[in-house]
Order: C-alpha cells, then sequence, then structure tokens
C-alpha cells in the first residue's frame, strides 16, 4: 500500500512542476477534500477536484504564472497517507515574492488522491502574498 500511495503522490507533484493537466486531473478524486491554510482568498477547505483546480488557477493568475514547485525535499508513507516537504516559488508583477516550503499529507484510495492538507511554514507570508 505504501509504496503504490508513494508512487501517487509522486506522479501528481511531477504532474504539477511539468504542467501535465491530464495527469493532475487522473490524479485526483473528483470528491477530494482539500485544505489550504491561512487566511487569504484561497484558504479553506475545497470539496472537489473542480473547487481545487479553480483555486490553483486563481493562484496562477494572482502570480501571472509563475507559480512554480521548484523541489520535493521529503516523500514518506504511513499506509496510504503520504506526506512530502515541498517548495514553492512565486511573483506577482508588483514585485511581490512567494519563496516558501509546505509540508503537505495526501491521502490515496484506489489510485487517486482523496485527501490533501497543507501546512506553511510561513502562513504570515503566505497571507501576504495571496490577499484576501
Amino acid at each position: 500500500m505504501e509504496t503504490q500511495s508513494m508512487q501517487v503522490v509522486s506522479d501528481f507533484l511531477i504532474a504539477v512542476q511539468q504542467g501535465n493537466q491530464a495527469k493532475l486531473a487522473s490524479s485526483l478524486h473528483p470528491d477530494i477534500e482539500w485544505s489550504q491554510p491561512g487566511n487569504n482568498r484561497f484558504s479553506g477547505t475545497k470539496k472537489s477536484s473542480a473547487e481545487v483546480f479553480k483555486m490553483v488557477g486563481g493562484m496562477f493568475d494572482v502570480s501571472s504564472n509563475t507559480l512554480a514547485l521548484t523541489d520535493v525535499k521529503v516523500l514518506t508513507a504511513n499506509g496510504n497517507s503520504v506526506a512530502c516537504l515541498v517548495h514553492w516559488k512565486a511573483v506577482q508583477p508588483n514585485g511581490g515574492i512567494l519563496d516558501v516550503d509546505n509540508i503537505d499529507v495526501y491521502t490515496v484510495e484506489n489510485g487517486q488522491i482523496t485527501k490533501a492538507k497543507v501546512y506553511s511554514a510561513d502562513v504570515a507570508h503566505e497571507d501576504e502574498f495571496w490577499l484576501k
């Protein structure tokens, strides 16, 4: 189970880095529950893959398409739960810079991610970057 879960998440993160929309869509369960930290326009719980894609699309808009997953530092599993330490960067046209580590915890069931909980190393920095 751990090997399969790790592979699903690894493939998902590679798809994020490559912008592989088809792989992203097939990796997320349609009824995924995605929890985004902070107090900004993208914070809160998303209840479907459509809501997740809307959130990410908004992040790309706000960052002028510069949002990038620049590093996957750690990827580890416990049963069907996979935790990873990742690094994100983005730049806004006004000069705002996002440069932050996140710990993401994914739950994998039947080959798809059914839950994602994101923890930010610097929530205040993310709130300032993403605003309300």
